[in-house]
């Protein structure tokens, strides 16, 4: 029997609350593993969830209704009949009130051994206890939930936003560009938004756009700017006549133009040149076409998750030892969690106080050389093979390379700061630690 304990500075209703709701799963399923997310139990009681295994294998965790109280205890076991008997699986959730506070207390029977169950849960009760604390601080600037409509939901950072939201009591709505299959979903045509697309709709977070990565060809460079510009505008025009208070962008810190050597930028800082500072202009003029709504443009940084991104294609390369910093490695590079990025996005969604230009940057940016030596910490292999400066070229063309590969921009989050904003993580290796299951112990 594996067990693990937990104590957390919240109501035994609020921490029962958040496991029942939507979402739930989605944040507490360890991005290092190979598994997504299929379908979620609707009930603590007796609904079935499903984890999408590779090979196309399934995990499926029925819920026990013998073993269910209302508010302080529900359970699951493993019904999947190919591992069923080699692994077995029943885990019992468990809350006990601890004057006004709750004491979580995992117990999984099974034959999965400890060492892997330690890192798993490890990420569970920091992402449980990071996602109520943002809840109670953003309860405490909007008490009431809203409904939140979204596009490009089904991206890296657009399904964890969704499952923080819903996890907080939040309404999402989903703007998809194809025929609905779910009832939360709306058909979102973004070259003639439909005039009640956003009927009912307190707020709009705009994630959609043709991926950056890739090499700099003219179809490439269209690609990024048409997906951006025009679609954002009318999308924009179109919350204005529905009369939505918040109308959330993202944007990316590549404004400030690829080089701009050890210059501290903050939102007032100048915008520089080149491919990506004149689309992150245009993409934000585009959405300040809502005129009368309060306009949030999200510049974010490298976003870290081996879900997606960077990371992702790095880790791979990290793991086997052959990693290394990119180019001179003197270069500035301002990351930013996965986690922390929703709660910005949260933040733009809740607190009145912000308006305009938002850096979603880590405030401590790195050197490459840096990230590097951190990345290797946290997988336990040597970082020291330097990845020469032609290699990103041949990817992605001279002008990506410099744009994106090579880029050096200290970007610091001063908005946020200003607000009092807390990060969870603030240091990239302990944030690479936590996203990578590991310790550097």
């Amino acid at each position: 029997m594996y067990v693990a304990t937990q104590q957390l500075p919240h109501p035994v209703e609020d921490v029962f609350a958040w496991h029942a709701r939507p979402g739930a799963l989605e944040r507490l399923t360890p991005p290092w593993h190979p598994v997504r997310v299929q379908r979620e139990a609707t009930s603590l009681r007796d609904g079935t969830a499903v984890l999408a295994l590779p090979g196309g294998r399934r995990w499926v965790a029925r819920h026990l209704p013998e073993e269910y109280a209302e508010g302080r205890r529900f359970a699951d076991e493993l019904a999947s009949r190919p591992f069923v008997a080699p692994l077995r699986w029943r885990h019992v959730h468990d809350l006990h009130d601890d004057d006004g506070e709750t004491v979580l207390v995992d117990q999984v029977d099974t034959r999965v051994p400890a060492r892997l169950l330690r890192p798993m849960f490890a990420y569970r009760h920091r992402q449980l206890a990071g996602d109520l604390a943002a809840h109670a601080w953003a309860r405490a600037l909007r008490p009431d939930p809203m409904t939140v409509a979204v596009t490009g939901s089904s991206g890296t950072v657009g399904r964890a936003l969704v499952a923080l939201l819903t996890g907080g009591g939040h309404r999402v709505v989903r703007l998809v560009r194809r025929p609905t299959r779910q009832p939360d979903e709306r058909t979102w045509d973004p070259d003639a938004p439909a005039s009640d697309l956003l009927d009912g709709v307190d707020a709009v977070v705009h994630l959609a756009g043709a991926s950056i990565a890739g090499r700099f060809t003219a179809a490439h460079r269209t690609a990024v700017r048409e997906s951006r510009v025009g679609p954002t505008r009318r999308l924009a025009e179109a919350a204005d006549r529905a009369g939505v208070r918040a109308f959330v962008c993202a944007s990316a810190i590549g404004l400030y133009g690829p080089d701009r050597g050890d210059e501290e930028l903050g939102e007032d800082s100048a915008r520089g040149e080149g491919f990506l500072a004149d689309v992150v202009a245009a993409w934000e003029e585009a959405a300040g076409a809502a005129t009368a709504a309060r306009v949030v443009l999200v510049r974010t940084g490298i976003v870290q998750t081996p879900r997606g991104g960077a990371l992702r294609l790095q880790r791979p390369l990290f793991a086997a030892g052959l990693g290394g910093p990119l180019g001179s490695g003197r270069q500035w590079l301002s990351w930013i969690g996965i986690d922390d990025l929703i709660d910005v996005y949260l933040r733009a969604l809740v607190d009145e106080r912000v308006s305009g230009p938002v850096n979603a940057t880590a405030p401590a940016p790195v050197t490459g050389r840096e990230y590097a030596a951190a990345l290797g910490r946290a997988l336990h292999r040597p970082a020291v093979v330097p990845a020469p400066a032609i290699g990103p070229r041949l990817l992605l063309g001279s002008q990506g390379a410099e744009e994106m590969a090579l880029a050096s921009q200290r970007v610091l989050p001063a908005r946020l700061e200003a607000l009092g904003h807390r990060f969870r993580e603030t240091r990239v290796e302990a944030a690479l630690c936590h996203l990578l299951g590991t310790t550097t112990e």
